[in-house]
């Protein structure tokens, strides 16, 4: 049983959405209350048509419900949630009713801030006339529902009025973030085959310039949909074939109306795409009312928003988290933007930017916080975060050192949420509870109306066991399909060839006796020596405690039927002592087992990374068994997997 870190306090749990939900819950099923959160959740996945309702009511979503509210079919696929719904995701975020001709109207919407010590503020009336300028504009340039807008632009205001003008018309919304490669660009929109494209000409990461139009430009010519060009900050010279326009006076229309498309519940809202370590990346569709009811529900309830919150989450436009982090705008908080490093000047830009803004809601990746760690940052002698409730963290296993050290540096009073799921529901399967007890090194429950477990090879559900996280019904936020696959073949293959009929998430995963979960890391990633399955991250857990390490990737070399465990680290130095590797091996074998100690130790000076950030253990994999990588454009920096095809074994 791990050790028990935070416990909310009673009367923070009297005050939390997620009880008073719970409770109204219980009475519409005729029960006086739920014994526990595992009732509770036991019960939103038995009936989960009446606890998806509820959602839609209790939250007020803006739009017709309809008369059904599951069709069940043949496969989890075919499920047809809210079939004859009707709503609109802009108008659920913009919310008039919270800002036309109301003092919340006044309230802050949007808080866009960059490394420079830029700030732009905007209000939720200011926000909703600024979407419905562009919103008339894109219509004068034919946009309609169904059409595609993309984008290549920073985490800034720009892009989320450009998103929300683009779904306030019905019309799809796709976006990458500047420091993607022209060909990344293309593999992604070339596919949706966009009218109009909004873009950058150029931003600032960690001091330096990033030239987003000299990506644009090349990846131009694969994107032969394009018509029109809406740049965010300057108009560069034009090329005949596309009409170009500067976003600042597509904005200048005063009393700009919207006129809110109202769509079906399934309609698209957004494509995502895969990482593309195993080919080019797949275009995922999400649809308006599942993206909206499962954010409402991991907000509200597993996060404990409030109207008046802020919340504050370190990502960019191409990662799934942006599109979490916007929608806290239908909850009636305020969003506040990052555009630039967050180690630039020095590690305390984020949390400056937190204490100034009052932040109540602060999130990154586990990467970040390992790092912040490794900077010896002691966040809480500088910054008091008094408004903190919960510090949120996702896109790899965060170790149980890093909740040690977020508890001990950072605060001791928030709620840390770790939470995982992806940009193939873009949302979570296991997340916080802000009524539940924080346990060293595990995620605290898995979300209401999910029926989320962990099986074995054989398809059976195990507790206390590593073994493959699975979704056992459908939800809401399933993808609407995938990109140009109209018989869904692509997307069966994806989640639903392990095991029959239900969604195998390729997470190496543990259920704990307490009702939380450890993720171990992808399990197509996952080691196998002498026919053992290890996840990689109780490697990374014993490696990264040395401070001398700054990165590490544990990989296998396929030998004579077998595999050996490889393991590459980073070191500040650019190499390992023989006294580092000795502590190493001892530490993996005293707290993990012997069949944990890697065969072979290296040096590396870069590993090869998704242009989202993570470490792409498959492309390791694959550089030193000699296998292709099928998508080299999906990498970040390409030029990194030279080192590991060089090795000779």
């Amino acid at each position: 049983m791990s050790t028990i870190l935070w416990s909310p306090s009673p009367a923070a749990i009297e005050s939390a959405r997620m009880q008073d939900f719970a409770g109204k819950f219980a009475r519409d099923l005729g029960v006086s209350a739920f014994a526990d959160y595992a009732e509770f959740h036991a019960a939103s996945v038995a009936h989960s048509d009446r606890f998806w309702s509820l959602v839609w009511d209790e939250f007020k979503v803006i739009g017709n419900p309809g008369n059904s509210i599951r069709i069940d079919g043949e496969h989890l696929t075919d499920t047809k949630w809210f079939p004859d719904a009707t709503l609109n995701f802009a108008e659920n975020l913009l919310r008039p009713d919270l800002c036309l001709g109301s003092e919340t109207g006044n309230s802050m919407a949007i808080i866009s801030c960059d490394e420079q010590g830029n700030q732009t503020v905007i209000t939720r009336n200011e926000l909703y006339r600024k979407v419905g300028s562009l919103s008339r504009a894109l219509i004068s340039m034919g946009i309609g529902v169904g059409d595609r807008v993309a984008a290549v632009l920073p985490n800034r205001s720009e892009a989320v009025i450009a998103m929300l003008a683009t779904t306030a018309l019905g019309a799809i919304w796709s976006s990458c973030s500047p420091d993607f490669g022209a060909d990344a660009i293309a593999d992604r929109f070339a596919q949706i085959e966009p009218k109009v494209l909004v873009t950058t000409t150029r931003c600032q990461y960690n001091g330096k310039e990033v030239r987003a139009w000299e990506k644009v430009q090349q990846a131009r010519s694969r994107m032969t949909s394009l018509q029109r060009i809406i740049f965010t900050d300057e108009l560069p010279d034009k090329p005949s074939d596309l009409e170009f326009h500067l976003l600042a006076n597509l904005l200048q229309e005063p009393n700009a109306a919207i006129s809110f498309v109202r769509e079906g519940f399934s309609h698209p809202v957004y494509v995502l795409y895969s990482s593309g370590t195993t080919g080019a990346p797949k275009g995922i569709v999400h649809g308006a009312g599942g993206t909206l009811l499962q954010h409402l529900k991991e907000h509200r309830l597993h996060a404990d928003i409030r109207a008046g919150d802020r919340m504050m989450y370190y990502t960019t436009t191409g990662w799934m988290m942006w599109n979490w982090l916007v929608s806290v705008l239908a909850s009636g908080a305020t969003a506040i933007l990052y555009d630039g490093s967050p180690f630039y000047p020095s590690w305390e830009k984020l949390f400056q930017i937190a204490e100034e803004h009052s932040v109540t809601h602060f999130g990154a990746s586990a990467k970040y916080f390992s790092a912040l760690e490794k900077e010896g940052a002691v966040v809480n002698a500088n910054f008091p975060l008094e408004r903190l409730r919960m510090i949120l963290s996702t896109g790899s296993p965060l170790l149980p050192e890093s909740f040690d050290y977020i508890y001990d540096k950072i605060s001791r009073s928030a709620c840390l949420a770790s939470i995982s799921g992806g940009t193939d529901i873009v949302s979570c399967f296991v997340l916080g509870n802000p009524t539940l007890p924080v346990r060293r090194g595990e995620i605290q429950c898995k979300g209401l109306g999910m029926d989320v477990a962990v099986f074995d090879d054989g398809g059976l559900p195990i507790v206390g066991t590593q073994g493959e996280l699975v979704c056992r019904n459908a939800f809401p936020s399933m993808p609407v399909s995938f990109w140009n696959d109209p018989d869904k073949r692509r997307y069966r293959a994806a989640y639903f060839e392990v095991f029959n009929n239900v969604w195998c998430h390729g997470d190496w995963a543990e259920e704990t006796v307490d009702g939380g979960y450890i993720i171990y890391g992808r399990s197509d990633a996952t080691l196998n020596p002498g026919g053992v399955r290890i996840g990689t991250a109780e490697i990374y857990q014993q490696v990264e405690a040395f401070p001398e390490v700054l990165e590490c990737i544990a990989t296998a070399l396929r030998r004579d039927g077998d595999e050996q465990i490889v393991l590459f680290v980073r070191t500040r130095s650019g190499t390992i002592s023989s006294e580092i590797e000795s502590g190493l091996r001892q530490r993996i074998r005293e707290n993990c087992s012997p069949r944990h100690v890697p065969s072979r130790i290296l040096s590396a000076s870069d590993f090869p990374r998704t242009i989202s950030g993570k470490l792409s253990e498959i492309a390791v994999r694959n550089a030193i068994n000699g296998l292709p990588i099928r998508n080299e454009a999906a990498l970040a920096n390409p030029e990194s997997l030279a080192y590991f095809r060089s090795l000779q074994w």
